[in-house]
């Protein structure tokens, strides 16, 4: 049997994981299994749990606190913790097209909400990944991986988990974008100066210059979208 994609094979470990959460009897408040204790009982690997709990977390059933482990907000089975949201894209670059318009809504309100919201801590993960993005783009060209940390770090700035909970559902369509679409490692390379641009607007405390940032980052990924799908 061949082996199941690492997008299924995370849908499958979520959903083992909430039955398991469930079977337990865990209750909101109450401290999850470890790390260790959930890849022992359940037979997935570290990795995995922790894809699981930061799904997890962006849907606002797990928090975590550092030193103390993660505990359950509220309850969850596989039965509940999801609410897919699903589409046929057709081609790459109309499915690319059909998702940036839902980037462009939330991405826009999502810096303007963090240009007002941000506290010290989140600017300084911002910064962080902003910094690693610049570092690996500037050594490899690319940095895909480290974009998306950047505009999650956004996200988390904005104070509002359903932002984080809308992504988590749509992840997929999502990172569409920062796998080399139409396997070109430059796609999107222009806005690359845009980003730090769009880091200090937040930093400000100036949420008409993050839509500003955001909209000229998003303007150039459709010029490539369509430029790049000919």
């Amino acid at each position: 049997m061949a082996r199941l994609p690492p997008a299924n094979r995370t849908r499958a470990a979520i959903d083992i994981v909430a039955d398991y959460i469930a079977q337990a009897g865990l209750k909101p408040s109450e401290r999850l299994p470890t790390e260790h204790e959930l890849m022992g009982a359940l037979g997935i690997g570290r990795s995995t749990v922790r894809e699981v709990m930061r799904h997890f977390q962006a849907l606002g059933v797990v928090e975590t606190r550092r030193g103390s482990g993660s505990f359950l907000r509220r309850s969850i089975s596989a039965a509940t913790v999801h609410m897919p949201l699903s589409f046929d894209p057709g081609p790459m670059r109309d499915g690319l097209l059909r998702t940036l318009d839902v980037r462009r809504g939330l991405e826009v309100e999502a810096s303007m909400l963090a240009a007002v919201r941000a506290e010290a801590a989140d600017i300084e993960t911002m910064r962080a990944t902003l910094e690693e993005m610049e570092r690996v783009h500037l050594e490899k060209g690319t940095a895909g991986r480290e974009d998306l940390a950047f505009h999650l770090s956004i996200y988390d700035a904005t104070r509002n988990p359903l932002f984080g909970q809308l992504l988590a559902q749509m992840r997929e369509a999502f990172e569409l974008f920062f796998e080399k679409p139409f396997d070109r490692p430059d796609f999107a390379r222009r806005s690359f100066p845009f980003h730090r641009e769009l880091f200090d607007a937040i930093r400000a405390g100036d949420p008409a210059g993050a839509r500003e940032k955001t909209l000229q980052i998003l303007a150039i990924v459709e010029e490539d979208i369509k430029d790049m799908s000919q």
